[in-house]
């Protein structure tokens, strides 16, 4: 990193004295973050925040006076700073579920006390995780109205019976915007590819079944992906959909190791590619590009690609990837995603 480069400035939040120490240290290893300072609950960190002007706050949730959530709520809607969640354990899945739904880019799980040896494999993740939060956009997502009328598009049936939705930073929010807009008689299935950690897409998937029309759940091997459901990939393991004996079936596996990114979106769309032009791919926010294999290989079988918008991604980097490529269709802000995807089946 030159000199002249602007160091990304990083507040640490958390009750935890060890924590404050291990985050902090693990920050602090990389030349192109600088921690400005530290604060020991939400009151003190909307405080900090408020003196210090930071790029990046890493935020534990569960702490006393305010806790997370109410620093992400505190937050203004448009600019402030990136917020990059530190949850303690599994037991926080909800709370960091809610917490990206309320505009966190990441979650990292932080070492316990009794975790030292943690140190130095979580440093990697929290740094690049920082980083990728410090070059992504805070954008403001207006809540869905509710479910979409599908009657005025009934008798104009392309014949898509597979919607296929990869997605990575930004993502729950999206999905969130997204999912809840859909119809609960959707006329076909839906799965989804979501890089998250594992231990986080169950609750995902409940929080997301609770406030949409169409049923929502996390994949399971053999489980049916019927017309009106959403089946989200499991943290962890990879999303495949076959079809077996006329039925859409979901088909989870770890493997390939090798893949950059597990659940990976590429392997998700290179399943559903069998179904050629009864397949319809949405590539949303997300850094990198994951995705681009995988609309390739959809493109070339009949199937037609969405990508969202610059103007409304968190991060343009999956979508751009797969558009610059010359393969989307066509493109949307979240906002009117869900329009356009019943435009498109």
């Amino acid at each position: 990193m030159s000199q002249s480069s602007k160091l990304i400035r990083v507040l640490v939040v958390d009750d935890s004295a060890f924590a404050r120490k291990v985050l902090r240290e693990a920050l602090s290893q990389n030349p192109a973050l600088e921690v400005v300072g530290i604060a020991r609950d939400g009151l003190e960190a909307l405080e900090k925040i408020a003196e210090l002007a930071p790029d990046v706050v890493t935020l534990d949730l569960v702490m006393p006076n305010l806790d997370g959530l109410g620093v992400l709520r505190a937050l203004p809607r448009e600019g402030g700073p990136r917020v990059v969640v530190v949850s303690i354990s599994d037991a926080d899945s909800a709370l960091g579920i809610e917490a990206l739904q309320n505009g966190a880019t990441d979650l990292v799980q932080k070492p316990t006390a009794l975790a030292t040896d943690r140190l130095y494999e979580l440093s990697g993740e929290l740094v690049a995780k920082v980083i990728n939060a410090a070059q992504s956009k805070k954008v403001t997502i207006e809540p869905a109205r509710g479910p979409l009328d599908l009657r005025p598009r009934a008798a104009a049936s392309l014949g898509v019976r597979l919607v296929v939705i990869g997605t990575s930073t930004g993502g729950p929010q999206a999905l969130t915007r997204l999912l809840t807009a859909f119809p609960r008689d959707l006329p076909c299935a839906v799965a989804v590819a979501l890089h998250i950690p594992a231990g986080y897409t169950e609750a995902l998937a409940r929080r997301l079944d609770e406030s949409c029309a169409v049923r929502v759940f996390e994949a399971r091997d053999g489980a049916p992906i019927p017309a009106g459901s959403v089946a989200i990939a499991r943290g962890g393991a990879h999303l495949r959909v076959a079809e077996e004996g006329g039925v859409l079936t979901a088909r989870v596996s770890p493997h390939p190791l090798t893949a950059p990114f597990c659940p990976s979106v590429n392997v998700l769309f290179e399943s559903a590619a069998a179904l050629g032009p009864a397949v319809l791919g949405v590539v949303l926010t997300g850094m990198g590009d994951d995705g681009l294999l995988g609309s390739r290989a959809l493109r070339d079988a009949g199937g037609r690609i969405l990508t969202e918008a610059e103007s409304s991604a968190v991060v343009y980097g999956m979508p751009r990837s797969v558009r610059e490529a010359g393969l989307s269709a066509g493109e949307a802000r979240i906002e009117d995603m869900a329009e356009v995807i019943l435009r498109n089946i």
